[in-house]
């Protein structure tokens, strides 16, 4: 369970103060969260539960901000200082003469048990990079973890304490983070050399980094990675999805670049020529999106999900959430693996049960067909009296019915399901047995619910040729290898060849009649005198 203490040290804290502003604090110091002090205007304490304070009716002077910056440390290049030996951070507003005309004055806490909700990450040795809007705890859980990775897991640790946010201010480490050791930066440019040297110099098994925001920053992190050595750091954005579109850190999730593909790879991927694709490993494997102080959303394979989300997928991360009375933490969305079906099954995002429920007052299935014979699905709902329709667009489905061939890893349909939180069925063929079976499946009906009806002679054989001709097609041009049709008549081969010679490959009539039939070759040239 998570203990928010008192404030680390309140007494230097509140030494800072003005004493006005002091007083009034100290009656109210439960859950603070920091205490701004703007010029010209009243000074206000800022709480955990998000409500604010007034601590004076009159305006902060320039007296009163001369006051505060004379009782802290020195501040940095990025305007931030602290109070020695303790977690307070203070970061200052300057105008442009460079005069402080504002103080954000962060209470320092050395919060246990914020790290209970990812325990099983911190133990199993992968890079974590947090991401999560400010005020989340980002620098806390990093606090924590420093800690038990250094004193409860034994891990040689090094903090790479730019603005001494994670450490305190002062040359000793304080308590919170255990026996791990700490480097500063004397400036924020140079944290990528200091990165750099902790690897070099001191043989640490896991580098601590908070905000990671720089391209050498990132530059370096790879560098550590690809040594071994495990990260555990912070960058901006809320988001895996900000962090893709930031080209400073994306390298920090594998990195992009565009891609040209060939016309049968585009084509069987359903997507254009060129496309965006991750280039290299990624340096953090796990990724955790901090929701906010109880809820965390964890991505355990990062390249998988930076993947999915180039191909214009929606990706379920693990939502975690820690009861804030109990300390018991529960899954409230378990992760979704997006998968591409290589046989016939079910894909229907976060559920489980292949059911599919209808819309209230439907009576029927609206299917969708993607690449299968719309001819060939009406004729067997009829001819069997399944309660279903077939329909012309996406928006109108209950679910989509999809041809193998078609439905090949990236192609757009399943990103359009997904939009459309509808379920895709697969088939492999164009085959009377294949759609029966999906649309037992689909309607949830037992085998023996519905009679098998051989239905060859109410499908008319041409469509049933074609349909086959399209799928050995498609087989062609991926495998680049000659395959045969089955028999059929004269008039029906015509049909074939010419079928053929639309998608610019070669075909030819082989065999002697009844058992005459095509072989299509990859290339052009079609010889239709082989009938």
């Amino acid at each position: 369970m998570e203990v928010i203490p008192p404030p680390d040290d309140l007494n230097s804290f509140l030494l800072i103060l003005p004493e006005p502003i002091k007083k009034v604090l100290e009656k109210n110091i439960n859950g603070l969260y920091e205490v701004v002090l703007d010029l010209g205007r009243k000074p206000e304490a800022r709480y955990l539960d998000k409500h604010t304070l007034f601590l004076a009716d009159k305006n902060i002077t320039f007296s009163d901000l001369d006051y505060a910056v004379s009782k802290i440390g020195d501040f940095s290049a990025d305007n931030r200082a602290g109070i020695e030996s303790t977690l307070h951070r203070i970061s200052a507003i300057r105008n442009r003469s460079g005069k402080v005309i504002g103080l954000t004055c962060r209470v320092g806490r050395a919060v246990t048990g914020t790290i209970e909700i990812m325990s099983d990450l911190i133990s199993s040795g992968k890079s974590i990079l947090f991401l999560g809007p400010p005020g989340v705890g980002k620098t806390t859980k990093l606090r924590e973890i420093t800690r038990v990775l250094a004193d409860e897991i034994g891990k040689r640790v090094i903090v790479i304490d730019t603005s001494n946010e994670i450490a305190g201010d002062g040359d000793v480490p304080h308590p919170a983070i255990g026996r791990a050791r700490r480097m500063q930066v004397s400036c924020p440019a140079l944290q990528h050399h200091v990165m750099i040297e902790a690897v070099e110099n001191h043989t640490p098994e896991v580098i601590v980094i908070d905000e990671i925001g720089t391209m050498e920053e990132a530059s370096a992190a790879r560098t550590i990675a690809e040594r071994g050595v495990m990260l555990i750091g912070t960058a901006h954005g809320n988001a895996l999805e900000n962090l893709i579109k930031n080209p400073t850190l994306v390298d920090l999730v594998g990195g992009i670049q565009a891609v040209t593909l060939g016309d049968d790879e585009a084509r069987r991927r359903g997507t254009q020529k060129t496309v965006l694709e991750r280039s290299n490993k990624p340096t953090f494997e796990i990724c955790v999106e901090i929701i906010d102080r109880l809820t965390i959303a964890v991505h355990p394979n990062v390249g998988e999900a930076v993947d999915q989300l180039l191909r214009g997928w929606k990706i379920h991360p693990e939502v975690r959430r820690r009861d804030d009375s109990t300390g018991k933490v529960s899954v409230v969305q378990p992760k979704v693996n997006t998968i591409v079906p290589n046989s016939l099954e079910l894909i229907q995002g976060a559920l489980d049960n292949p059911a599919i429920t209808l819309n209230p007052g439907d009576t029927e299935l609206k299917i969708y067909p993607y690449a299968v014979s719309k001819g060939l699905l009406e004729r067997v709902i009829k001819s069997l009296g399944l309660p279903a329709i077939v329909v012309k667009t996406i928006d109108e489905a209950d679910a989509i019915l999809a041809l193998k061939s078609y439905a090949r890893s990236g192609a757009k349909i399943f990103s359009l399901a997904e939009a459309n939180e509808i379920p895709i069925y697969i088939v492999k063929s164009n085959s009377l047995p294949q759609i029966q079976k999906v649309l037992r499946m689909a309607l949830k009906l037992d085998d023996d619910s519905i009679t098998s009806i051989d239905l060859e002679g109410d499908i008319d054989e041409t469509e049933i040729a074609l349909e086959e001709t399209r799928q050995i097609i498609n087989k062609v041009m991926d495998k680049q290898e000659p395959m045969e049709l089955t028999p059929r008549r004269a008039y029906i081969r015509r049909l074939q060849h010419q079928l053929v010679e639309q998608h610019k490959l070669s075909s030819r009539s082989i065999g002697d009649e009844p058992m005459r039939r095509l072989k299509i070759l990859p290339g052009g040239n079609s010889n239709l005198g082989f009938i």
